[in-house]
Order: structure tokens, then C-alpha cells, then sequence
């Protein structure tokens, strides 16, 4: 990438070598970007095939008839997704800093309490072990004890850990894409995305239409991702061959790539 200069502020100039650490950085994070596409996909699908149970009891015949199901209906696989997301946040919180420091540690620091809040939110196999005990339990007062586990679960599933996270997801998203803005590393497009899917992600506040508004954040982050997945895996094969003293082949650093 190239160094910003003192006077605008913007990316330009020549490319010099990253460190080792952040050259590291950039293939096993495109890779990840891939791996969020496909979990968003495949999330996608578990939620329209196996819906979304509305009460505890529906919740505990959905385990009892699917286990896996009953997992993945919890939202599993999105837990797996802020997992696989830690080296693409890390990447381009190292990647941004460069032109935008300040920005770069907010949007990362977000992003990492925005994970940590989401998996604390998203207990799927405690509510395994409840649906296990309920089946399992002879007596009506066993069946109430584990309802009332069942309830707590969900209570945390739609709770405060996660509207936490959702809002910082949404907050980090405005940061990224004004950090890219600034720095010029990724296209215009790229933080476009970024930014229109952080608007849309308060579409779910709105009665009745809010789901649909959502869904048009979930399309631009798909967008996002994939872009992010070409151009650090563009960055990781400029940075490769700086470091072994040939030529620059592609100018994703001063914006050619919008």
C-alpha cells in the first residue's frame, strides 16, 4: 500500500513493504472473507428451511426432532461467523491504521466487544442440554425447572448482550467505511457497501417492513465481503512481490481499483 502523505492526508506514492506481521495478515483474512460469504449463505438457508421457533416448547421439540437443526436454528453458524471475522477485523483494522489510526482502533475495538457480545448471546448448546433434560425429565416439576432454563435462554437471545452487538456491528460498520474513505486502500465502492449495510441494519427497528429493510443490509455485507476477499488477497500478492524486490503489478492502494 502507499504511505499517505503529510499534505492531503490520502493514500500516494510509492508502495513500500509491509511489515511481516501484516503481510501475514492479508491471505488467511481474503480467505476469511470467503468463509463469511458462505456462512452468510448457509445461515440464510437455515433460516428460511428451519425458521425461527417462537417459544420455548417449539424450541424444545425442534432439538428433540433435529438436534443439529435446533443448533443451527440458534444461530451456530453465526457464531462461527464473528469467529472466522477476528482475521479479516484484524487485517483491515492493521491495513487502515496506516491512514487512519484513530479510526483503524475504534472500528477494531468495536468489532471485538461487538463479538464477544454476540457469542455470549447466543447459548445454543446450553439450550441443547435443556431440551435434553426436558425430554428427559418424568415429573412435572423437572419439565418446569428446564421450561424455565428454556426461557432464560431465549431472554438472553434476544437480550441485551445482543442488541449490543448488533448496534456496535452497525457503529463499526459507519467507522470502516469512513476510515476507507479517508485512506483510499479499498475502493469507493467497498465502503459504500460497508456504510448502506450499517443504514439498513436499523431497518429492523421500524414495525412491519424492518425485516425486509435488513435484508437489503445482509446483501451489501455479502457485497462488502466478497470485495474485501479480492483486494486483500490483491494487497497479500503486491506485498509478496515488494518484499522480494519486484515491481508492483496493481494499484489497489491509490484507488484504481473503484
Amino acid at each position: 500500500m502507499t504511505r499517505p502523505t503529510e499534505s492531503n492526508g490520502s493514500w500516494s506514492g510509492r508502495r513500500s513493504p509491509e511489515p511481516a506481521a501484516c503481510r501475514s495478515l492479508y491471505r488467511p483474512a481474503a480467505l476469511a472473507a470467503i468463509g463469511l460469504v458462505a456462512l452468510t449463505i448457509l445461515h440464510s438457508a437455515v433460516f428460511f428451511v428451519v425458521g425461527l421457533p417462537a417459544t420455548v416448547h417449539d424450541w424444545f421439540d425442534l432439538y428433540a426432532r433435529n438436534p443439529v437443526g435446533g443448533l443451527l436454528a440458534f444461530e451456530l453458524l453465526m457464531v462461527l461467523y464473528v469467529v472466522v471475522s477476528v482475521p479479516v477485523v484484524l487485517a483491515l483494522g492493521a491495513t487502515l491504521a496506516r491512514g487512519a489510526p484513530a479510526l483503524a482502533a475504534v472500528y477494531v475495538g468495536l468489532a471485538f466487544v461487538g463479538i464477544v457480545a454476540f457469542i455470549s448471546a447466543r447459548p445454543a448448546f446450553e439450550m441443547l442440554t435443556l431440551a435434553n433434560g426436558y425430554a428427559a425429565a418424568t415429573t412435572e416439576v423437572g419439565r418446569a425447572a428446564f421450561i424455565a432454563g428454556g426461557e432464560m435462554a431465549m431472554a438472553v437471545f434476544h437480550g441485551t448482550a445482543f442488541w449490543t452487538s448488533y448496534l456496535l456491528g452497525s457503529g463499526g460498520g459507519v467507522v470502516l467505511g469512513v476510515a476507507i474513505l479517508r485512506t483510499g486502500v479499498f475502493s469507493r465502492k467497498t465502503a459504500a457497501l460497508r456504510l448502506a449495510s450499517s443504514v439498513f441494519d436499523l431497518g429492523l427497528f421500524i414495525p412491519g417492513i424492518g425485516l425486509g429493510i435488513a435484508l437489503l443490509s445482509i446483501l451489501c455485507l455479502l457485497g462488502f465481503n466478497l470485495l474485501v476477499a479480492r483486494q486483500l488477497w490483491a494487497l497479500g500478492r503486491e506485498d509478496a512481490r515488494i518484499g522480494v524486490g519486484l515491481a508492483p503489478t496493481s494499484a489497489i492502494g491509490t484507488g484504481a481499483a473503484r
